[in-house]
């Protein structure tokens, strides 16, 4: 695990900030659809399974690989192309430093939209989902750090406006999770395959996506940004405050470790009862919980070693108490990423929804220094 340094954060508070406001330089824009196929249901035919892509492509054009941007639960791409209080998103910060970019509806949501007949039920968090773990954690401190967030850019009222903007773009997901993995490692392999090599940057329930396309084509994905990805490995957690906070799940919820797709491990696995994990004695420090691992000799994700990951973490998020138990496994594992923990670099406030925060400029930035050294 490498860690990034807190001198890093003051050399790029202001990065690519002078030229925000200057008009954006677009040599070409358009869309496409990637995956899916025919499926004929009470006698209708659909397309199921395809995503959505759009992309722009800058007129000055100063990186190899396209960066393709993929949005967690109940989110859509618009998480990336701005913000809810109108600022410029993720999306724009990359094309200013010369990137093409794809920016990902998964499909079922957004213009890759939801068919029941398709899917399945859908499932939808509600408001009160968002305000506890997006928009205001700090007024319910359901875990340790909550208290810390301050970057949120609207009042903690659901009548401010900017806050409707947000709200109006959370949509119902498929419920089936496992299912919504197998869908988006054919979706996403297929775009990859249509557009060439590619950096992949994640975020939350889409980081679960992220190990499969980079176990599936190795030498296609240059590089993989995980922004708190979908964890921790192995069981999913409740969060209920103090005094003991976290609450595991009993459910195998990534019977692979890190996802419900299979990944290549070695010596190999079938299935995935072969693989034996167990829980850490003790954690790390309270309150962080105990983290899974591999039970005896672990066995290496070998295809996860060909192309740098980065993993990203804020400070004030619900992933602050578990992140390190994914950093670990992957380390057991034999894959050596990059950790960066906004608060360890100064970067301070931040929770789960940081591309939309009144700093994620600042946080671009970070990004893109490690992304920039992928060639």
């Amino acid at each position: 695990m490498k860690i990034v340094g807190a001198a890093l954060a003051a050399a790029l508070a202001l990065a690519g900030m002078a030229a925000a406001d200057a008009p954006l330089s677009i040599a070409k824009q358009g869309y496409l659809y990637a995956g899916g196929d025919y499926r004929t249901v009470g006698g209708l035919q659909y397309v199921s399974g395809a995503l959505y892509a759009e992309y722009q492509i800058p007129a000055r054009r100063r990186h190899p690989y396209p960066i393709v941007m993929v949005h967690g639960r109940d989110q859509t791409g618009t998480n990336f192309t701005g913000t809810p209080d109108g600022r410029e998103g993720w999306a724009q910060y990359f094309l200013r430093q010369g990137y093409a970019v794809y920016v990902v509806d998964t499909p079922g949501r957004g213009r890759a939209g939801y068919r029941p007949e398709l899917y399945g039920p859908a499932a939808d968090a509600g408001f009160v989902l968002d305000q506890q773990r997006f928009m205001f954690p700090e007024l319910y401190n359901l875990w340790p750090e909550a208290k810390l967030h301050s970057q949120w850019p609207a009042r903690p009222t659901l009548e401010d406006p900017v806050n409707q903007q947000f709200l109006a773009g959370q949509l119902p997901t498929i419920a089936n999770f496992a299912e919504q993995q197998a869908l988006n490692r054919k979706a996403l392999g297929a775009l990859i395959d249509t557009i060439g090599p590619v950096i992949l940057l994640t975020h939350s329930q889409s980081g679960a996506f992220g190990w499969p396309a980079l176990d599936d084509r190795p030498g296609k994905v240059k590089g993989l940004i995980q922004v708190e990805p979908n964890g921790p490995p192995v069981h999913d957690l409740d969060y209920l405050g103090a005094p003991d906070y976290f609450r595991e799940l009993t459910a195998d919820n990534r019977p692979w470790g890190l996802t419900a797709e299979k990944l290549t491990y070695s010596p190999a696995v079938s299935v995935p009862s072969e693989l034996k994990f167990e829980r850490e004695p003790e954690a790390e420090a309270r309150p962080y919980v105990r983290c899974w691992r591999q039970a005896g000799t672990p066995r290496q994700l070998v295809n996860l070693t060909k192309a740098p990951i980065l993993i990203v973490t804020s400070e004030a998020s619900y992933h602050a108490g578990y992140e390190h138990c994914t950093v670990r496994y992957l380390e057991q594992a034999g894959v050596k990423p990059t950790w960066i923990q906004l608060g360890r670099i100064g970067i301070h406030g931040n929770g789960h929804m940081m591309m939309l925060e009144k700093n994620n400029q600042q946080i671009a930035a970070v990004i893109e220094r490690w992304a920039a050294r992928i060639r």
